[in-house]
């Protein structure tokens, strides 16, 4: 995708910036699974503040194209998504945060369920499937997130692969498993694995992995590449990190992405989302942004350029994707995995964070 013609698309789709809306909500509508056109935000003008949780190298150049097109002035904070949250919890009302932009639906959640977003328009939560959007019309998806099983290719074959988490508290996986214990999307399986299974259940299977003396990395990509390499046999992360990878090393690149068939937590399917700040100073500039954030443009950089699946009508998913239809993704409410505390406090208990 040429970076000109995407920010030629990207000024068409803003030129209405400046046009006039209501900051407040939209009255009920049904969800239209549709692109959303243009933003429509009132004057918005100044500087708009973001917490971001996705990496700076995922989403800057997206960042830096709707600044461009936008003329407004963007600071961004990148931490992880996590920390992001515990500040804004700390920060309450007097963050500068226009915006939060957040790795998983966990993040997002707690900050909702401490009373620190805003309700967005309803034309926004419709641009995408219910399921992708917070039940109380606090934050929306933008792009889709799959968890996976890495696995290394001269080792194994899917055949050798459990069809779901439980069967890698196996002995026989001992020493060959990886898995960034401090990432936000591995907490937030956690809670899905509260959520479906239950405390004690989640803490049986956590117990059950620490006793096969898993590796620990600091994040999604050091796992993909320890597996590849060789130093572990498997590791448990989202999926698109691996096509980075096969992008910029080829298809010799040493390992694959496993999607559970089990339907279990860990074929869950999560979004990173974005929800505006009740506390705004500038709530028509992050209003435009989370608009950008659902135009086929905005989308098709996802599609494109970071592997995720897109989340509206009209933007095809990535060739090297199954679909998201062919998933046997768990069937769990976005919404239901707020309690990012818990999991900390949970891995805590047995060990796998300090």
């Amino acid at each position: 995708m040429r970076k000109t013609s995407v920010l030629i698309g990207l000024l068409l789709a803003l030129s209405l910036l400046v046009a006039a809306c209501s900051p407040q909500a939209a009255p009920a509508a049904t969800p239209s699974a549709e692109p959303v056109d243009a933003p429509t935000a009132d004057a918005a003008s100044g500087t708009l503040v973001i917490y971001s949780g996705r990496s700076e190298s995922l989403v800057a150049p997206l960042i830096e194209q709707f600044e461009a097109a936008s003329g407004l002035e963007v600071e961004v904070r990148y931490a992880s998504t996590a920390e992001l949250a515990a500040t804004l919890l700390e920060e309450g009302a007097n963050s500068p945060a226009d915006v939060f932009f957040a790795q998983d639906p966990g993040g997002l959640g707690a900050v909702a369920d401490a009373g620190l977003l805003a309700a967005l328009p309803a034309d926004l939560l419709g641009a995408v499937d219910p399921r992708f959007a917070d039940p109380n019309g606090q934050w929306v998806g933008v792009s889709g997130r799959a968890r996976v099983i890495v696995y290394n290719t001269d080792s194994l074959t899917e055949a050798d692969l459990p069809t779901g988490l439980e069967g890698f508290t196996d002995p026989q996986w001992k020493g060959r498993i990886g898995l960034p214990p401090t990432n936000a999307s591995f907490q937030t399986m956690v809670t899905a694995m509260r959520e479906v299974w239950g405390e004690e259940a989640t803490t049986a299977w956590l117990e059950g992995i620490m006793a096969n003396e898993p590796v620990f990395y600091e994040n999604n990509t050091a796992v993909v590449a320890a597996v590849a390499a060789g130093e572990v046999e498997v590791g448990f992360v989202n999926h698109y990190y691996l096509y980075r990878f096969i992008a910029e090393e080829g298809e010799g690149f040493t390992a694959r992405n496993y999607f559970l068939p089990d339907g279990g937590p860990g074929a869950l399917v999560m979004t990173a989302g974005v929800g505006q700040l009740a506390s705004s100073d500038n709530p028509a500039a992050a209003q435009a942004f989370i608009e950008f954030l659902l135009t086929i443009e905005a989308q098709t950089y996802f599609a494109e350029e970071t592997f995720e699946y897109p989340l509206i009508a009209g933007v095809p998913t990535h060739p090297l994707l199954p679909s998201l239809a062919s998933l046997n993704a768990i069937d769990i409410s976005l919404g239901d995995l707020a309690d990012l505390q818990g999991s900390v406090t949970l891995l805590q208990q047995v060990g796998m964070l300090p």
